[in-house]
């Protein structure tokens, strides 16, 4: 689950969005200029944000070409992008969300160019891991990890546990290495009076923990059932039972507040930065602004423990419309954005580069957060994120959670409901 829900959403909204989007991409000819127009939803002062503006000043001075850049929000691209990328208002290149639910769904429409050509002449798969490259290759269903390649990941992401020292120490508990020390910690906490857990069901991060315990008690093979079809996922089965049991559990023992089920992301993050709640388990792209915001206490992160699995995959990736005008201009500047020199201002700024030079990475905090992914990623650890099989998968997942928190629904009526949708997409895929 990247930071951002990943749902499609009613053609009137989508159309209503779209008109918002129109006269950012030149003239509708179709005839090529010299002007890239480029879309992207990072932050000017997130690391991403910083060294794609970088990498545009380098474009802009090599080629001589010109970028027409906008920033759009991450809800105006994923929910216009079948009808924008199908019209001569596409951009050349776009950042977009990566996914059989996502970039997978539009490389099986042929919104996606097929950049593999471009991957072989720049080299770019010779600088991403191999666990990296799933993300980018989509068959000719749109399921990832085989066939041509649609875009170019140039950051990674994964989830961890950031943990607020001072509380720790104030409790005498110790980094958890285990999940029973785990839940040890948990207990303490709330034996003191303090909900352990910031968390929220409106949006993630609450499924994203789900899904961290049901990895848990997973395998590389249930990964692949689950997030490329490989076969049938027993909804009733281990993995998935005890995650739900434990956030039922949870609750129960008020590691995680009731106040959850009406949260959003933003909220549970606050939290954890005002020193409200001692853990917050979620993306590393909250790690720049924790660096940036937290003042008042020391911080810092450890894996998930008791798990080899975590949530995490290549980041959100360049990818170039069909419809592009200037396709070429595009390759180019997605080299210079792998170039060590821009992947370095990202990794120095809190983001995960992955084509950099160790030596680098000077940011000293940066360094914890990329050895740890890197050792994630060395162990085949990355799993991707759960809503990530159906297109609307995220907002059916918090909504069963948010349930679960309510007592309106029970294990099994929670994992009976989610079966029976993401069996439904799935039969009807394979049709």
């Amino acid at each position: 689950m990247n930071r951002r829900t990943r749902v499609l959403t009613g053609m009137a909204l989508v159309a209503a969005t779209a008109a918002a989007l129109t006269g950012c991409s030149g003239d509708s000819s179709g005839e090529s200029d010299n002007t890239l127009t480029l879309w992207h939803y990072e932050g000017a002062d997130s690391a991403m944000g910083k060294a794609w503006d970088e990498a545009i000043k380098v474009f802009e001075e090599e080629t001589g070409a010109t970028v027409d850049f906008e920033e759009k929000g991450f809800e105006q691209i994923r929910s216009t992008a079948s009808q924008v990328l199908n019209s001569n208002e596409a951009p050349d290149i776009l950042e977009y969300a990566k996914g059989n639910g996502t970039a997978g769904l539009l490389a099986s429409q042929g919104l996606l160019t097929d950049i593999s050509d471009a991957v072989d002449e720049y080299g770019w798969d010779d600088k991403l891991a191999p666990s990296l490259q799933t993300t980018a290759r989509y068959d000719d269903e749109g399921v990832m990890g085989d066939g041509p390649w649609y875009g170019v990941p140039n950051y990674g992401e994964y989830v961890t546990v950031y943990y607020n020292k001072d509380m720790f120490a104030a409790q005498g508990i110790t980094v958890p290495t285990t999940a029973d020390e785990f839940e040890a910690a948990l207990q303490t906490f709330t034996d003191a009076g303090i909900t352990p857990l910031a968390e929220a069901a409106q949006e993630y991060p609450l499924g994203q923990l789900w899904y961290q315990l049901a990895l848990s008690q997973a395998d590389r093979d249930w990964v692949n059932d689950y997030q490329l079809y490989d076969n049938p996922v027993d909804w009733q089965g281990e993995a998935l039972t005890n995650a739900t049991d434990t956030v039922k559990d949870w609750v129960d023992k008020g590691y995680i507040s009731q106040d959850a089920s009406g949260l959003k992301a933003e909220d549970a993050g606050l939290e954890f930065i005002n020193g409200e709640a001692p853990i917050f388990v979620s993306g590393s792209w909250w790690y720049g602004r924790f660096t940036s915001d937290i003042t008042t206490f020391d911080w810092d992160i450890f894996e998930y423990p008791g798990s080899e699995l975590n949530l995490g995959s290549a980041g959100n990736m360049w990818v170039v419309p069909a419809s592009a005008k200037n396709p070429e201009l595009a390759y180019k500047f997605i080299d210079i954005t792998m170039r060590p020199e821009i992947q370095a201002i990202l990794g120095n700024n809190g983001g995960l580069p992955v084509a950099a030079n160790i030596d680098d990475i000077t940011d000293a905090k940066s360094k914890v957060l990329i050895d740890q992914f890197n050792t994630i990623n060395e162990r085949d650890g990355l799993a991707f994120y759960p809503d990530w099989p159906t297109p609307t998968f995220y907002d059916e997942l918090n909504g069963e959670l948010q349930n679960l928190i309510n007592g309106s629904s029970d294990t099994s009526a929670v994992l009976t409901t989610l079966g029976e949708d993401y069996d439904s997409y799935v039969e009807d895929f394979r049709k």
